[in-house]
């Protein structure tokens, strides 16, 4: 245990920066999957096919894949180097924002269209109904199905060691193959990992026995 208590630090950073990276993508995700859905419902055939061939290519590809030819393809597109985190970034937001922008897209569906109906007929205009109307109904549904695709997130992020990247999982390597401390720094990791998903998994049973 005085090994990875003198480890400590340096897990805590591997821990932050997993943390870090499932916040940037989720909010990044759903940033840009709320976007790609309102183009699939309301740009015509046109948007909708944009969007289905974004979705189908970043679902047809393993997240892994993806962060490694995100690695060199950003600082070719924009011809400098920009990082491993950066590109672990862009890797993130954009496959999360496929599977966000199907469950955003379900979501709208399931709102009645008497709601839309409803606040046009009161002067409001589609995207203030969207907006102010739609939207909230949609969000509240779906925010248990956010909280576990979010979780699925962060258990991905072990991925980024492809870039060399010292998430959690690998600073616990490191740390397990330093100290000579394989069982007890896995065990830890383990635990770690049971504790952040056991506290989001229960904030979505909690919204699920609250969700009207």
């Amino acid at each position: 245990m005085n090994a990875l208590w003198d480890n400590a630090a340096f897990l805590a950073e591997g821990l932050a920066l997993s943390l870090g990276l499932t916040v940037i993508g989720v909010l990044g995700g759903l940033s840009l999957g709320t976007a790609l859905a309102a183009l699939r419902l309301f740009g015509g055939r046109a948007g909708g096919a944009v969007v289905d061939v974004y979705v189908f290519a970043f679902r047809a590809v393993p997240l892994i894949l993806v962060i490694f030819w995100f690695y060199f393809m950003v600082p070719l597109i924009l011809g400098r180097p920009v990082g491993a985190f950066a590109s672990a970034v862009v890797a993130f937001v954009l496959f999360e924002a496929a599977y966000y922008s199907e469950i955003i897209r379900g979501g709208l569906a399931s709102v009645r269209p008497g709601q839309m109906n409803a606040a046009l007929a009161c002067g409001m205009s589609r995207v203030a109904a969207l907006r102010y109307v739609v939207l909230p109904q949609a969000f509240r549904a779906m925010m248990p199905v956010f909280l576990t695709q979010a979780i699925v997130l962060f258990q991905d992020t072990s991925l980024v060691f492809v870039v060399s990247l010292h998430d959690f999982l690998t600073a616990a390597a490191i740390v397990a193959n330093r100290a000579g401390r394989l069982v007890e720094t896995y065990l830890l990791a383990c635990l770690v990992y049971y504790l952040v998903c056991l506290a989001a998994t229960a904030a979505v049973a909690k919204m699920r026995r609250s969700a009207p």
